[in-house]
């Protein structure tokens, strides 16, 4: 049986979970969730997008010079598979960043929880509500 675009995706999101999961629970295990969360399930999408570009980038219609070359070059699903591998592991290795950045600062948990979804739904955004919960929490330190 050959693998199609479909299918692929229908695999990268259930490993997608196994990080984010990782980080929710992670207070039960910081370090295994690290490990999990920022090494090895980045490192697999990121060799499954590795593996997409190298057989797939040759010769593909469009680029990133303009919008319309974009859109050209993610009409080719195996590429635009290749995109979605790239946001599912740059996010998650936001996610694993934010809970680091917490767990250092000393940010509750429950306080990052909200953050971790808005990243995994909307990456960016949920890099935003993190930076404005640390801003908020911070205390400015007074001269002595």
């Amino acid at each position: 049986m050959q693998m199609t675009p479909e299918m692929l995706f229908q695999l990268s999101g259930p490993v997608a979970l196994l990080g984010w999961l990782a980080l929710v629970l992670s207070p039960l295990r910081p370090a295994l969730a690290q490990v999990v969360a920022g090494v090895v399930v980045p490192l697999v999408l990121s060799v499954g997008y590795a593996g997409l570009i190298l057989a797939h980038w040759a010769g593909a219609e469009g680029g990133f010079g303009s919008l319309a070359d974009v859109a050209a070059l993610f009409a080719n699903p195996w590429l635009l598979l290749a995109g979605w591998l790239h946001y599912l592991a740059f996010d998650l290795l936001v996610g694993a960043w934010i809970v680091r950045r917490a767990r250092a600062e000393g940010v509750h948990h429950a306080l990052v929880l909200p953050c971790l979804a808005l990243t995994f739904l909307f990456g960016p955004i949920g890099f935003f509500a993190f930076s404005v919960l640390r801003l908020t929490l911070s205390r400015p330190k007074v001269a002595q």
